[in-house]
């Protein structure tokens, strides 16, 4: 991985945990969220609005799995 993509990823990261309420943010739900990340960039998703896009789509199921 390039290391702008891997920024782009951290950042994309940061702004989705900024989405998540403090009482919802359990353990592990940072790391959930970080694989989302991951894969949507093993899938071509590469640029920060479109792995935030995929990342925030999923915070409701990473929250309910972890819950």
């Amino acid at each position: 991985m390039n290391p702008e993509l891997v920024q782009t990823m951290r950042a994309a990261l940061e702004a989705v945990m900024a989405r998540i309420p403090a009482d919802q943010s359990v353990f592990g739900v940072k790391a959930a969220m970080a694989e989302v990340i991951l894969k949507a960039a093993a899938h071509g998703h590469t640029s920060f609005d479109g792995l935030v896009a995929v990342a925030s789509a999923q915070i409701q199921a990473v929250i309910a799995m972890l819950s």
